[in-house]
């Protein structure tokens, strides 16, 4: 698949069929994300893959309540992947600090959308999901207190007949310049 093309067949998927995750095509997502570049190589993260089915269960039920329930999907995914925020490197942190850029959370980014757009070409679906409770999915992980859960992925097949949405986006003379503001 040519670039341009997973660009535009990756989006958030919010609903998928009952078929596990083939190991082969979750092995290539985490690889594609191992290999995304970051600053100072620092490689700020770490990937928590839950398929464990009553484990990633009480995971998803923590990306919604009564109050909030737009993840419910979570609960058809049959794998999620929890991104924490790893300490970089002293030099990474002390320019980060000068420079105030957030270059860990800028890296993390960039190894989820590897992780989601390497799904995409193996046929599977994702969505980041930004909206969780911390606190109780990091007691579910074991993940220490001092680490900072900060993103889940949904994995899973959908129908073939899953409706490709247009993708609505700023027009380009909006979102870019040339040699000024």
């Amino acid at each position: 698949m040519k670039f341009q093309e997973l660009i535009l067949k990756r989006q958030s998927v919010r609903k998928y069929i009952d078929k596990p995750i083939e190991e082969e095509k979750l092995m290539r997502c985490i690889e594609a994300a191992r290999l995304a570049p970051s600053a100072s190589n620092s490689q700020p993260w770490k990937f928590i893959v839950i398929d464990d089915p009553e484990l990633k269960d009480k995971v998803a039920r923590e990306t919604f309540s009564t109050i909030v329930n737009f993840n419910k999907f979570v609960l058809q995914a049959p794998v999620i992947i929890a991104i924490t925020l790893e300490k970089p490197p002293v030099i990474n942190r002390i320019g980060g600090r000068i420079k105030k850029r957030s270059w860990k959370l800028i890296d993390l980014g960039i190894a989820a959308e590897h992780f989601c757009l390497q799904a995409t070409e193996e046929g599977l679906g994702t969505c980041m999901l930004g909206w969780y409770n911390e606190k109780k999915i990091k007691e579910l992980l074991d993940i220490p207190i001092k680490k900072d859960l900060t993103l889940l992925i949904s994995l899973g097949h959908f129908n073939e007949d899953y409706k490709l949405r247009n993708k609505i986006r700023k027009p380009l003379e909006e979102m870019c310049s040339f040699n000024k503001y």
